[in-house]
């Protein structure tokens, strides 16, 4: 089985600087136009950038879209 199913890590999907899609993720800490911070089960990711929005989650998967200026992992 591939390793993000057994271990349960984030799995990031990056389309340029306009769309990113997460899954594997526990759940939303902060949310405005310039900052999402989402909670996985190893630590959080950062990103940042210009008109940011939630475009859907759902249990599994999320996608932000926007300008993604930067994504950070913080453990």
């Amino acid at each position: 089985m591939p390793k993000d199913v057994v271990l349960g890590m984030p799995v990031l999907t990056i389309t340029g600087q306009l769309e990113m899609s997460l899954e594997n993720y526990r759940g939303i800490l902060e949310y405005t136009d310039a900052l999402v911070r989402i909670q996985t089960k190893i630590g959080q990711i950062r990103i940042t950038g210009k008109n940011l929005q939630v475009a859907y989650y759902t249990n599994d998967e999320m996608k932000v879209t926007g300008r993604i200026e930067s994504i950070e992992y913080h453990h």
